[in-house]
């Protein structure tokens, strides 16, 4: 059984006991390395959130197992930040991985009526502050492209009636990449990263 696998299996078991109608994260690494329980904790917030990310995925394979991610949980809000793997690949083009989200999204709508679904926009990246083995992947996947992909995120949103948000302004440097400080390698984000747009991120959580 490979790591996702075992997260998938991880998370139908969970889901059994979880409590319905609350929010759900759901995602690839980026979303899943949100120490969104953590923080809460430090801040004092109860609110229940399922991080239902996981590492690696690419849209595709979110859209295989949406039930186990989302659907099975009945959320009243889902926020999702799929597609920067997909991203990462020049054999992928970006009308592909629309194309798939908007599967997502239909799929999660046709499941919970009424659901309030939140499309992520694409955190930057930075070259500059790449790690060796990272360097290459930073070539495809570039501010530029995310940028590009970023409003046709944006046209989903629209096309569904659901919200697209960025929260990436405190993430961002002086040339509008993700500060070096606050990433792991050049592309994933640190503690500190997701400290400074925890903040943003719960003012839609609770409005």
């Amino acid at each position: 059984m490979t790591d996702k696998e075992m997260k998938i299996a991880r998370y139908r078991e969970a889901n059994k006991s979880a409590v319905k109608g609350q929010v759900v994260f759901a995602g690839s690494s980026l979303m899943e390395m949100f120490p969104i329980r953590k923080l809460q904790q430090e801040k004092g917030d109860d609110r229940m959130i399922y991080n239902r990310g996981v590492g690696g995925f690419l849209s595709g394979e979110l859209l295989a197992v949406i039930d186990v991610c989302v659907t099975q949980l009945l959320p009243a809000k889902v926020f999702i930040n799929i597609g920067t793997n997909d991203l990462s690949w020049s054999s992928i083009p970006i009308c592909e991985l629309m194309d798939r989200y908007d599967q997502i999204l239909t799929a999660i709508e046709d499941a919970v009526p009424g659901v309030r679904i939140y499309l992520m926009a694409y955190y930057p990246v930075n070259e500059a502050a790449a790690s060796p083995e990272m360097r290459d992947c930073l070539k495809i996947r570039t501010n530029e492209k995310i940028s590009a992909a970023n409003e046709e995120v944006k046209k989903l949103a629209a096309k569904h009636g659901q919200r697209y948000i960025d929260v990436n302004d405190k993430l961002r440097d002086e040339q509008s990449r993700l500060r070096a400080e606050y990433t792991i390698e050049g592309m994933h984000i640190n503690e500190a990263g997701y400290r400074a747009i925890y903040d943003d991120i719960m003012a839609y959580v609770r409005e």
